[in-house]
């Protein structure tokens, strides 16, 4: 499952650099994150940094994006190929 920002966010701009696959970026009103780089930090870390470091609590899992924790890893590997790819 992808994570996703809610309107709480205050746009504080601690999560951003802390997700190892680029996923969040600012939208037009707060930040967002991209739900085909989202791998909630699996084959990063053992928890979401950004859920770990968000200061209003509003990264909940997003029920639109249900991905298994294989599915998660699947990703991660797909990403890190592509990454390797542009290097």
């Amino acid at each position: 499952m992808a994570l996703m920002i809610t309107e709480e966010c205050i746009n504080c701009d601690v999560c951003e650099p802390q997700c190892p696959n680029e996923a969040i970026s600012m939208g037009p009103e707060h930040y967002v994150i991209d739900p085909a780089k989202c791998t909630e930090c699996v084959g990063h870390f053992d928890e979401p940094q950004c859920v770990a470091i968000c200061p209003v609590a509003c990264i909940p899992r997003d029920p639109a994006h249900l991905e298994s924790q294989e599915t998660l890893l699947k990703k991660f590997e797909r990403l890190q190929a592509q990454q390797a790819l542009i290097k």
